[in-house]
């Protein structure tokens, strides 16, 4: 990675979280306890460990994602479930996440708007890649989980990147306040998402009354889909895109489509959209040298332990070592990560047809969970 793409790296995550952010990052050592924070795991291998060791770390109990998310969507959600019954739902919406199905998905969901992206930068045009990003994230998961198209808009994207931007490192689960607030923003997909839920199998809210779950909890799948589906890739989308251009490496991936896959690999490797990932433990244990006692939380510094692996190079792809960390491990392997992934490739073919693209103009995001811009303008030099 360049200078200047290294340093505007900094500047984005620094921008979201401008003290938890250089305190991880300068915690020494693979595991760390750290008071009011928890054990910081920054070690690739253990994290991975970690992360397969669901008899000892789970996302249930004190300071997992459980306390954040099962108060605003409810108890099965993927995001929140464990056992049985967490394989058993997985097991089950898998098929909307095959190949295959994510494919024609991302392709009737963003075809026109990507060939309009590629024909703008193409003639010259200004185009800010954030708000393209956003709308087709938008685009897809409304389509997946079979709400209204505009319900999506960018005042509702904004409102749910405030209710993400809530949480903290030092903040087990949100206030009262906050509580409030998510829940009112989230509620208002609900009638979308209630008619998805009385129709077909060809959306999540369809499938899951199929499977037997009540609507509640459909709806509340369909808020987890919202969090987890849109703020992620359009978090990745732009800042690939800026490592591409600050390091000059566009040109070279539109001179070799070989480089591609390994390209995106390397940009999720050191961007890592998802960048903390939380556990509760269960019983006493240890995560390397450090012992763990119930109770204890775990906080996975994923980015830490990609980034650890060194500078971004798709040519030397280091991303291959670490097993596509950054979507998890094991029975928690993000069930979303071919639908990112189709995304991720129609739109970076997209700015390929453009390798002399230049950034006009950037803007990081401030008070947000995961590090972003909240402008990228992108004009073809």
């Amino acid at each position: 990675m360049s200078d200047l793409a290294r340093r505007n790296e900094e500047r984005v995550l620094r921008a979201a979280h401008p003290f938890a952010y250089p305190l991880l990052n300068a915690l020494p050592g693979p595991v760390r306890r750290v008071p009011w924070i928890g054990i910081v795991v920054k070690d690739a291998a253990l994290v991975r460990a970690t992360l397969m060791n669901t008899a000892s770390f789970t996302k249930n109990g004190p300071g997992a994602p459980s306390d954040l998310w099962t108060p605003v969507l409810g108890p099965s959600v993927l995001l929140n479930m464990e056992g049985a019954d967490h394989l058993a739902l997985r097991r089950k919406l898998a098929p909307l996440f095959s190949p295959a199905f994510v494919d024609a998905l991302v392709a009737a969901s963003l075809g026109d708007a990507t060939r309009a992206l590629a024909a703008c930068l193409a003639s010259g045009d200004r185009v800010d890649l954030v708000a393209h990003a956003r709308r087709s994230a938008s685009a897809v998961i409304s389509r997946l989980v079979g709400i209204d198209g505009d319900a999506l808009d960018d005042e509702l994207f904004r409102r749910v990147s405030a209710v993400t931007g809530f949480v903290s490192l030092a903040r087990p689960r949100l206030t009262p306040p906050q509580l409030a607030v998510a829940r009112n923003t989230l509620a208002e997909l609900d009638q979308h998402a209630a008619r998805a839920y009385a129709g077909d199998e060809s959306t999540v809210p369809g499938r899951m009354r199929a499977l037997g779950l009540d609507e509640r909890e459909a709806l509340g799948a369909v808020g987890a889909f919202v969090l987890t589906g849109t703020e992620t890739i359009v978090s990745y989308l732009p800042r690939l895109a800026a490592i591409l251009i600050d390091s000059g490496w566009l040109p070279r991936l539109a001179a070799d489509r070989a480089l591609v896959e390994p390209a995106i690999a390397e940009g999720l490797r050191v961007t890592t959209p998802s960048p903390v990932m939380l556990r509760s433990t269960t019983s006493a244990d240890r995560i390397g040298r450090v012992g763990v006692k119930a109770g204890d939380r775990i906080v996975l510094a994923t980015f830490a332990a990609n980034r650890a692996l060194g500078e971004f190079d798709p040519a030397t792809n280091a991303a291959a070592q670490v097993k596509q960390l950054w979507f998890g491990a094991g029975v928690h392997y993000c069930l979303g990560a071919p639908l990112a992934m189709a995304q991720i490739r129609l739109t970076l073919d997209a700015l390929l047809e453009s390798p002399s693209l230049r950034v006009v103009s950037r803007r990081a995001a401030r008070g947000v969970l995961i590090p972003s811009y909240a402008s990228l303008v992108l004009e073809n030099a």
